[in-house]
């Protein structure tokens, strides 16, 4: 598998970068292993490196401070916020209860243009896993993720699970979902999807369920294999 892209803004010359695209740029390096757990974020050198203006560089980190990549202190300022492993097992756990009711609830509920939104997603990550393309990926899995809180109609497991973001900060992106990891969450998704589409309520959620538990087993090993 090709290494990692260097992240890169999309301003131009002619416009600087915003708030979202200044928090992309810094949430990249942090996934990539170049912002590290502990290490401060200098408002003076984001904005030396980037072309931003500091107002939207404090954005963006009050965007990741929101998300748990980031902490900010008092008189101390930003850094890359370090997270233990049984405080990440806490969030899975908590995941997979609600996503796997989300499951169930989407796949009673789901309209016909729901459906359709998610077929059409899990074709763009069969592509991905075909080309090899794990931030590709990455992105369309949170989006999938995402469709089927939304379209399950439950404002409380969709608000509860947007303060469960489980911070990378220590994994290489690709080491989580390196090939046999694309194929494996990729056949997953298929799966529920068949569920849903049969109209297996309960199935959807065991499968849900079953596969967050799967994602938590994987960043532990990477963990272990990086710290041990």
């Amino acid at each position: 598998m090709s290494p990692a892209p260097t992240p890169t803004l999309p301003g131009s010359p002619q416009r600087p970068p915003n708030g979202p695209e200044i928090a992309d740029w810094v949430r990249q390096r942090i996934r990539t292993g170049r912002f590290v757990p502990g290490q401060r974020l200098v408002e003076v050198d984001i904005i030396r490196q980037t072309g931003a203006s500091r107002s939207k560089v404090r954005e963006a980190l009050k965007r990741l401070e929101g998300e748990g990549l980031v902490q900010i202190e008092e008189f101390r300022g930003a850094s890359v916020r370090s997270s233990t492993l049984d405080e990440v097992r806490q969030i899975y756990r908590a995941r997979m209860a609600l996503e796997g009711m989300a499951a169930h609830d989407f796949t009673l509920g789901a309209s016909s243009a729901l459906l359709d939104r998610l077929k059409a997603l899990q074709d763009q990550l069969d592509a991905s896993v075909r080309e090899r393309a794990p931030d590709r990926f990455g992105r369309l899995n949170n989006e999938w993720h995402r469709l089927i809180v939304e379209g399950s109609g439950n404002r409380v497991i969709a608000d509860h699970l947007q303060r469960l973001n489980v911070p990378i900060h220590r994994l290489l992106f690709e080491s989580f979902y390196d090939e046999e990891r694309l194929k494996t969450a990729n056949a997953d998704h298929q799966h529920m999807l068949g569920l849903i589409l049969a109209g297996d309520a309960e199935g959807a959620e065991r499968a849900m369920r079953r596969h967050i538990a799967d994602g938590f087993e994987t960043l532990a090993r990477i963990e272990s294999e990086f710290y041990s």
